[in-house]
């Protein structure tokens, strides 16, 4: 074997392989619903500009991702919920509000925004895992740095507004 072919093999295995944290997360995985289907749902008001909270992602991102700070509530299952922001380049803007349970490693999708500042209910009311690649990084962003102290809650929204206003992350 040459030591070209080695390094390959190496550098191949390293990306083949999952992290820790992905390992984690598909191990704690809920493949179901559970009590945050009992929790009533109701969406909040369309984001305010000056409500908006920017939070980093990574370097490789083009799109700038917010949080609408007066959105984020903790539910008593430990979901916590939140108004989306993303912006491209271009200023198009995609509006969401949406879930994520720190327990799990998951995310939900309860309603994206129309223009006129109304809701559009998902038609998927399944939860999805969050996944630290590709173009839905901002959900593991929101999970490891901001939400969730790896299973639980990292606090109440006060707590959790603070820490993405100041830029401070738990990791």
């Amino acid at each position: 074997m040459t030591s070209a072919y080695r390094r390959c093999r190496v550098l191949w295995l390293a990306f083949a392989l999952p992290t820790p944290w992905t390992v984690w997360a598909q191990e704690n995985s809920a493949t179901t619903d559970t009590a945050d289907d009992a929790a009533p749902l109701t969406l909040p008001a369309a984001p305010a500009k000056e409500s908006l909270l920017p939070f980093y992602v990574s370097p490789s991102t083009t799109m700038s991702f917010a949080i609408d700070a007066t959105s984020v509530s903790v539910m008593a299952d430990g979901v916590v919920r939140f108004i989306l922001v993303v912006t491209s380049t271009e200023g198009a803007r995609n509006v969401s509000y949406e879930g994520i349970r720190c327990k799990t490693a998951e995310r939900k999708l309860y309603a994206t925004g129309i223009a006129d500042g109304t809701w559009s209910a998902s038609r998927n009311n399944a939860w999805s895992q969050i996944r630290d690649v590709g173009a839905n990084r901002q959900y593991a962003a929101l999970y490891k740095d901001y939400f969730c102290d790896f299973s639980s809650v990292a606090g109440n929204a006060a707590v959790i507004v603070k820490r993405i206003r100041q830029k401070k992350t738990l990791r």
